[in-house]
Order: structure tokens, then sequence, then C-alpha cells
């Protein structure tokens, strides 16, 4: 079943638009259901899980696509630099999927991206051009419907498709596992002497449900909050 967002994304992704009703039933079940989340939410209660994206260019459902395969492995500053050159190369603004295939493969990895990664989403605005994928067909998918349509494409894997349903379809509960930011974040708020595993981040998680994503984001605050990514 799909989530509902918690946030209108029918705006753009960097606008915000709160279902006050939602939200506090969010975090009346974060507060309620973990102490460290609790304390976090406390720091921090008026936390705009979505400000973040103001920093970064406008993105459709495509743009936010290939803004998650830019940052797999590299933080979100190198992110942030590659976009820039993207922008440049293409008159200031993320391209379209139709631009980025008409664009050659030699100007795509000056702007800062590995072969595999510039082979990535070309496939991925391959599919947007053909009319295979949409704004209109992701948005209506479940969570899990979209992760297995999108990790088709090679160089897709679960992190990329978990930062893509927050960021472009604004689904509430999305947990990123494998991100070592948010791993190194749990283990410093739960005082944990090791470095969570993916398993035991998902156990942890299950008690967010289904906020999860807001969850996230409370620990991403933790980890970000006072220094660059």
């Amino acid at each position: 079943m799909r989530s509902r967002p918690l946030f209108n994304s029918r705006r753009t992704p960097c606008t915000v638009t709160v279902s006050r009703s939602r939200y506090d039933r969010a975090i009346a079940h974060l507060r309620k259901s973990d102490p460290v989340l609790k304390r976090l939410i406390d720091a921090n209660p008026s936390l705009d899980p979505r400000a973040w994206l103001a920093e970064f260019p406008r993105m459709d459902h495509f743009g936010a696509l290939i803004f998650q395969v830019f940052g797999q492995q590299i933080s979100v500053k190198a992110t942030r630099s590659i976009l820039g050159r993207l922008q440049a190369l293409f008159g200031g603004a993320l391209p379209t999927p139709a631009q980025l295939l008409a664009a050659s493969p030699e100007d795509l990895r000056k702007a800062g991206m590995s072969n595999r990664k510039v082979a990535t989403v070309r496939a991925i605005a391959e599919r947007f051009v053909r009319g295979e994928w949409s704004e209109a067909r992701l948005s209506a998918l479940s969570d899990l419907e979209v992760e297995a349509l999108l990790t088709q494409v090679s160089g897709v894997g679960p992190w990329t498709v978990h930062g893509f349903l927050i960021v472009a379809l604004d689904r509430d509960d999305v947990v990123l596992p494998g991100d070592l930011a948010l791993r190194k974040s749990i283990q410093r708020a739960y005082r944990m002497d090791h470095l969570p595993s993916q398993k035991e981040v998902l156990q942890l998680a299950e008690r967010w449900r289904p906020w999860r994503s807001l969850a996230t984001a409370y620990l991403f605050q933790a980890a970000f909050g006072d220094e660059e990514a």
C-alpha cells in the first residue's frame, strides 16, 4: 500500500505545505515510541524535514533521480558541486532527459561524474524519453513498486531509491539503512559501542513506523546540524 506524504509533494520539492494534524500525529508517535527521538524532537521542535532542499536547484522527478545518483558514495557538498557544474553545462538549469541524452558523455564526465554514473543517468534519461517512466507513473506506485522499477537500471540501488522516495515523492515511511551518515548519527544518539549494521538500523526503525522519514530527518539533523556534510 502506498504511504501518503506528510508534505504535499504536488508542490516543488523545495516548497513545503504541512498537514498540521498529520505532522502533530507523527511527532506524538515518535516522542512516545522512542525516548532518543523525543530528546531530538524536543531540542528542535520546529524542524522542517525538507528545508535542506532549498540549498539545491529545483528538481522534478528526473532531477531528483540524477541527484541521488550523483550523491552515491560522496558528500552533500561534493554533490552540490557536481549539480552546479551540470547546471552551467545546460545554461543554468538541470537538464531534461532529452537534453541530458543530447550531451556527450565526455561533457558529463567533465561535470564530475564517473563513467558508471554517466551510464546510469543516461539509462534513466532513456526511460523517461521513451515514456516508460513518468512523474505520473512513479507517483502512482507504492514504495516497493518504485524500488522494483528503478532498480532495474544498473547503478540504481536501494539507497538511491529510498532517497528518491523522500526527495521526489515525499513518502513518509522511508529509512535509509545503508546511509553511513545515518548509521553514525544513530551510533552517537543511541550511545552504541559500534556502528550499527543495516539490519540493526531497520530493527531500530520498526518503532518509528509509519513515520520513519521524519525520524530519519531528525537523525540527519543531529548529524549535520552544526557541520557541513
